[in-house]
């Protein structure tokens, strides 16, 4: 270890090296990165090898490095960190795909003509014929010789053309290196045609993943990728948390040990409990064995009392409470009714319903841009650039959004929908019209009873719409409180998460008794899944480490939690 450098600083040295010489022999790498181990870090310089040894062989040959994002915030992010060098094409998986197919039209109507989603449109509208096919909107419509495609149809697209000998040849004499960031949250599918087609085969682009199969939290993602063409190199650092927090990742994780940048700072881990709770526990396949919510709540004061007495300051800038439960604070939070209307809490959580994630994700931003007279960033958030030809088109697109902002004030959910529906400025994605659509066809007087997603759209139409902002504003981190996948890639000073149930897809109570117990072929995914978010929400905080398990925990699940946070620090909450 050189001179004055960290246990953190030497391992960081370590992979980059690594990663150094897998690009000099031209070998394809994953760099598997936990937690605050600077990952990025890592892929930028990366990246300024390959300007600084390749950029001039790159340029003679009208070549480019291809960096893959998840994100356009990452993108926007290794842009910055690489000075926009020419040498690099960064962008996110949909922009990178359709970069590769979008001017090979002929093959794309063949293709499109092959989805099953075009299936019904296209034969209404009798056939794809020589229309022009464009990725521009992000929703399916045919329209004056344009055919326009949804972003779920990019990917499958791509894949269908990388079945082309000749495609796979131009993409690998365009891209002679690929790098992935965050490879873990890409679309499995994407992943397996490169491995089918590219990984280990001669002439095909070399790859680098960068990554944490731990950090996997979307569903469609690939997870770990394992080929024998492809090295792995693990970055055993983390500059972001103390000792006390890392030792415990690494009990979590002892086949990528962690060191720290400075094992002489201070922080602190506590881990509370309610199995010492005599009442009745709530009942049901998604809640059952958790505290009732006036309880939860009352446990989680009691814990913030205790954590505000060792010294921890709860102001949303220093401290956030990591919520791996929901209904808790959702009275608190401003959306209380929000709960009642879905059967499953990802729907607004995790924005599953396309209704929440257009208002929260699209309407809301759009309409910030608007009240800040920054017309193009809405037009941006919106995806669509109208023609705006006349001053009558202006003064109706201002008119409708002055009416929006009367309805987001005071008005429902549906009254907001309503106008959307009739207004189309802007116009609501197809998912929203579809579903507006089918509820207003809907006879209850026919006999058939009435779908789920039907039911839970009537049931939002009467929701008022404040609930839709205060959603934003907790999704969004504009509280002391954050939802569970709200935080990848965050880091905060202290870190209190609430651990419970209430997720169709989560019980973190068996997957710490399935790490004891050993796992099933037929619960893999559901441990990954749990264990995962446990992890990326334990790995947060620089100093202080707090949890508090509202569910009861059974013999199994509590060693589980004394082993990996230590018997010393596990103690129940008097409620």
């Amino acid at each position: 270890m050189p001179d004055g450098e960290t246990p953190a600083q030497a391992a960081s040295r370590v992979a980059l090296e690594a990663v150094y010489g897998c690009l000099e022999s031209g070998e394809s790498f994953r760099l598997e990165a936990g937690a605050g181990a600077g990952k990025t870090y890592t892929l930028v310089k990366a990246l300024g090898w390959l300007i600084e040894k390749r950029s001039r062989v790159f340029a003679r040959r009208g070549q480019k490095v291809a960096c893959i994002t998840f994100t356009n915030v990452a993108k926007d992010e290794i842009e910055a960190r690489t000075d926009r060098h020419p040498a690099v094409f960064c962008e996110t998986n949909h922009a990178f795909c359709w970069s590769l197919i979008n001017d090979l039209q002929a093959h794309l109507r063949t293709y499109v003509s092959e989805l099953p989603a075009w299936q019904d449109r296209l034969a209404e509208a009798g056939g794809i014929g020589g229309r022009t096919v464009e990725y521009t909107q992000g929703h399916r419509s045919i329209r004056d010789g344009v055919l326009s495609l949804h972003h779920d149809d990019i990917l499958p697209l791509t894949i269908r053309f990388m079945e082309n000998t000749k495609f796979r040849k131009r993409m690998a004499e365009l891209y002679p290196v690929i790098l992935f960031d965050e490879y873990q949250d890409t679309d499995a599918d994407w992943v397996e045609a490169i491995k089918a087609h590219f990984l280990g085969v001669a002439g095909s682009p070399q790859f680098g993943f960068f990554g944490d199969h731990w950090q996997k939290i979307y569903g469609d993602g690939c997870g770990k990728l394992e080929h024998p063409a492809v090295k792995e190199i693990g970055k055993e650092a983390n500059f972001r948390s103390v000792q006390v927090v890392v030792d415990c990742l690494n009990r979590m994780r002892p086949e990528l040990p962690q060191f720290v940048d400075d094992p002489t700072a201070a922080g602190s881990v506590r881990v509370f409990h309610s199995n010492g709770w005599v009442g009745q526990r709530q009942g049901g396949a998604h809640w059952g064995g958790d505290l009732p919510g006036p309880v939860a709540h009352q446990a989680l004061d009691r814990v913030k009392t205790r954590l505000v007495a060792d010294g921890w300051d709860f102001d949303a800038s220093r401290t956030k409470v990591l919520m791996l439960t929901h209904r808790v604070l959702a009275a608190e939070q401003g959306y209380a009714s929000l709960p009642g209307v879905f059967q499953f809490n990802d729907a607004f959580t995790k924005k599953e319903n396309p209704h929440i994630a257009y208002l929260v994700d699209v309407l809301e931003p759009a309409c910030d841009a608007f009240a800040a007279r920054r017309f193009g960033e809405m037009f941006d958030v919106l995806g669509t650039a109208p023609h705006l030809r006349r001053t009558a088109d202006k003064a109706a697109w201002a008119a409708s959004f002055q009416a929006l902002d009367q309805l987001r004030a005071n008005g429902t959910v549906g009254e907001v929908i309503g106008h959307l529906m009739q207004a189309r400025r802007p116009r609501p994605p197809d998912a929203v019209a579809d579903r507006e659509r089918d509820l207003r066809a809907f006879d209850p007087d026919a006999g058939e009873p009435m779908l789920r997603y039907l039911t839970e759209t009537q049931a939002l139409h009467g929701v008022q719409y404040a609930e839709i902002k205060a959603l934003r504003a907790y999704l969004c981190g504009h509280s002391p409180f954050e939802t569970k996948h709200g935080v990848k890639g965050q880091e905060f000073e202290n870190v209190l998460v609430v651990i419970g149930r209430g997720w169709n897809q989560y019980n973190f109570g068996e997957m710490l008794e399935l790490a004891v117990n050993g796992v099933p072929a037929a619960r893999a995914e559901m441990f990954d899944r749990n264990r995962n978010l446990f992890y990326v929400a334990c790995s947060r905080p620089k100093k202080r480490l707090a949890l508090l398990f509202t569910q009861q925990l059974s013999p199994a699940a509590m060693g589980k939690v004394q082993a990996w946070f230590g018997d010393a620090i596990v103690e129940g909450i008097a409620i």
